[in-house]
C-alpha cells in the first residue's frame, strides 16, 4: 500500500489534492481512499488531508501515520509543525518552495526531498496561488504514485473547461520541473 500525507493550509486545497489523487488511482484501476483531518475550519489554519493507494481493497480507516510521501504545501509548515514524523525509511518529500532543500536548512534529512515553486506556477497557470493540483503532477513524478494522465484525467473531470485545462497544465508543468531534478540528480551521484 502506497500513505501520501499531504500538509497545507486552509485555503490551499489539502483535502483536494488527496481526493484526486485518489481518483486518479482509481482511473488506473486501483483502490484508493482520501480523507482529511482539521480542527477549525478556517483560512491559513495548519490542514492534513491523507491518500491510500493499493492493488487490493483497503480496510484500515485511521490517519496516515507512517507516510510513504510527505506533500507539504506551505513551507511555513516545516518549522510549526512536525510534517516529517513517521515518515518511512527512505519516504520521498515534495515541498512547495522556490528554494532547494538545502536553502530550507533540510539537508540533514536523508530520502528523497525536492521543491517544486509551485505557487508561482499555479499563478503563472491560474492567476490564483493555489499550488494543490501542481503539487500532485510534482509528486507523480517523485513517485510514480499515478500516472501523469490519469492525474490530468481526473483534474479535468473534476474542473470542466479553462480551469481545469489550466490546472492540469500546472500540474504537467511541475511533473517536468520534478522528473529534470530527479534526472540531474541521478547524473549527480553517478559522478
Amino acid at each position: 500500500m502506497f500513505q501520501v500525507r499531504v500538509h497545507g493550509r486552509g485555503g490551499q486545497g489539502a483535502v483536494t489534492a488527496a481526493e484526486l489523487l485518489s481518483v486518479a488511482a482509481f482511473l488506473e484501476g486501483r483502490y484508493a481512499q482520501a480523507f482529511p483531518s482539521f480542527g477549525s475550519e478556517r483560512t491559513g489554519a495548519p490542514v492534513v488531508a491523507f491518500c491510500r493507494i493499493d492493488d487490493r481493497p483497503i480496510r484500515v480507516r485511521e490517519p496516515v501515520t507512517r507516510p510513504d510521501a510527505l506533500v507539504i504545501q506551505d513551507a511555513t509548515l516545516l518549522h510549526q509543525v512536525n510534517v516529517f514524523e513517521g515518515l518511512v525509511p527512505g519516504g520521498s518529500v515534495l515541498i512547495n518552495s522556490p528554494n532547494s532543500p538545502d536553502e530550507l536548512g533540510l539537508a540533514t534529512l536523508t530520502g528523497r526531498i525536492l521543491t517544486v515553486p509551485a505557487t508561482a506556477l499555479a499563478v503563472r497557470h491560474l492567476g490564483r496561488p493555489v499550488p494543490n493540483l501542481v503539487l500532485l503532477g510534482g509528486l507523480a513524478a517523485l513517485t510514480g504514485c499515478v500516472t501523469i494522465d490519469a492525474l490530468t484525467t481526473a483534474v479535468r473531470d473534476r474542473f470542466p473547461g479553462g480551469l481545469g485545462t489550466a490546472n492540469a497544465a500546472a500540474a504537467e508543468e511541475a511533473y517536468d520541473h520534478i522528473r529534470v531534478q530527479r534526472e540531474e540528480s541521478a547524473h549527480a551521484q553517478a559522478d
